[in-house]
């Protein structure tokens, strides 16, 4: 049998579980007595890594990780492992996958909301649609083909950069495009810098699409571009 020393000791009587929490304050407890939506972020969070450190509880720990992000689910998301396993006591390998993956969860469930209203209509569709490209860490582009409804036919990632910018090839984006049958197209990119406004590239990169979609009879309905603040539409802008 394993003997622990002194410090083995000091060290398990200092760690403060969210079993050590007044009992209503205990997020399990609350969730089951009041609902998901009675529970803060971080308390949310608590419960998928179950415990913190000898300092804080999970939930404090969680409150700490959330502060870092200024509040923002979004930026938690764009984070690696390392960067939560490296910044926080309390949160190795197992605990990081949980939390990460929960994020994506979460964007995934918000696009496919999205596309279960199958049409675009306007840019904040287009929005409501690309917005999970807000927590990528790097700059990709992505197209979404359209029917002659504006239903929704997919989705294909036509380039991805780094964080100052991504080329895309038009010829590229076209072939997915006619091979798709598609009608009507958007573009999207994500700006990770959090600028946005378009550059010099992105204005060039809008016109040869357009020039490419005239001459294939496929409409270009927006360029947008989306970042933390919100989205940039190249058609309200009337640059389309």
């Amino acid at each position: 049998m394993k003997k622990c020393n002194q410090q083995d000791i000091s060290l398990q009587a200092m760690k403060i579980n969210i079993k050590d929490l007044p009992i209503d304050e205990r997020p399990r407890e609350k969730m089951m007595a009041q609902g998901a939506a009675a529970l803060s972020n971080a308390e949310l969070l608590a419960i998928l890594i179950g415990s913190g450190n000898s300092e804080e509880t999970a939930v404090g720990l969680m409150q700490r990780v959330l502060q870092d992000c200024r509040g923002s689910l979004n930026s938690l998301g764009r984070m690696t492992i390392n960067d939560l396993t490296s910044r926080y006591k309390g949160i190795g390998e197992a605990k990081a996958i949980t939390l990460l993956a929960a994020c994506e969860l979460g964007s995934r469930r918000r696009k496919e909301e999205v596309v279960a209203k199958r049409k675009i209509v306007d840019s904040n569709d287009a929005y409501e649609y690309f917005a999970p490209m807000r927590d990528l860490p790097l700059e990709e582009a992505h197209l979404l083909m359209l029917r002659q409804d504006r239903s929704i036919i997919g989705e294909a990632m036509v380039s991805r950069g780094g964080i100052a910018g991504t080329a895309v090839d038009v010829r590229e984006l076209m072939r997915h495009a006619l091979l798709n049958r598609a009608t009507s197209i958007v573009l999207c990119h994500n700006h990770p810098s959090g600028n946005l406004q378009p550059s010099r590239e992105d204005d060039n990169l809008t016109r040869h699409v357009a020039e490419a979609c005239r001459v294939m009879n496929i409409r270009l309905i927006d360029h947008i571009i989306v970042a933390d603040q919100g989205y940039y539409s190249y058609y309200d802008k009337g640059k389309l």
